[in-house]
């Protein structure tokens, strides 16, 4: 999206607040920043709300997450801790690297009727490969044959929570993750933002959508929250 389009779509964004009423114009001011966002970070959600604690201490409970999509400039192809390290994707050693060096991106798989999972990628592995050779030991609970996501089924990543003991392929969370199950990468943390999201769907499952629609109303009022542009992330423990 260049510039001229960002400028053009804020343009029109003011003419319609300028043509509505004095009330209205909040809600119009909400949408335009939400409008931005996406336009800016090229995702949908562009704000996520991380529900647990499994990327602490890097992402805590309650953090509003920017992410922006995975092929937007500047930032280059995913990459984890070992390709950060200089390692070629599908390299035959892991090498010596430290932990939460690789991207941290949004990722599900077809069929998961979860939310999607916010983690950090280890490494790139190849379709077949034993991955567990260059993992780190201290994550991965046994041998290739007795991981069920081992060999790779698919090219893809190994991905885990920083808090998390194990990989997310050893521990069962998700299989080797496709690239195309990557929806978007994590840029930067807002401390505790992310929780008028997270209150708005607890108000949802415990009073009905009519409660949670006068309280969604009046935290976007209030605090300038467009909560129709946070999405929320399962992290697992």
């Amino acid at each position: 999206m260049s510039r001229r389009s960002i400028a053009r779509a804020v343009r029109r964004l003011r003419r319609v607040g300028r043509s509505c009423p004095r009330v209205g114009r909040p809600l119009v001011a909400i949408v335009a920043i939400a409008a931005l966002l996406v336009l800016l970070a090229g995702a949908w959600p562009p704000l996520v709300a991380v529900e647990s604690g499994s990327m602490a201490p890097s992402v805590e409970r309650g953090d509003l997450v920017v992410v922006t999509a995975i092929d937007r400039f500047p930032w280059g192809p995913i990459a984890g801790e070992r390709e950060r390290a200089g390692e070629p994707s599908g390299g035959p050693d892991a090498g010596r690297t430290t932990a939460g060096d690789g991207d941290v991106v949004v990722f599900s798989r077809p069929g998961d009727d979860g939310r999607p999972i916010l983690h950090r990628v280890a490494f790139a592995v190849e379709a077949g490969e034993d991955w567990t050779r260059r993992g780190d030991p201290d994550r991965i609970d046994g041998d290739c044959a007795a991981l069920r996501h081992c060999p790779a089924p698919h090219d893809g990543y190994v991905t885990y929570g920083d808090a998390n003991a194990e990989y997310d392929q050893s521990a069962g969370i998700a299989p080797v993750v496709r690239p195309e199950w990557i929806h978007a990468r994590a840029l930067t943390a807002v401390p505790a933002l992310g929780w008028p999201r997270i209150v708005l769907d607890l108000a949802v499952a415990r009073f009905g959508v009519g409660a949670a629609v006068v309280l969604a109303g009046l935290v976007a009022t209030a605090g300038g929250v467009a909560s129709l542009a946070v999405g929320r992330v399962r992290d697992r423990i």
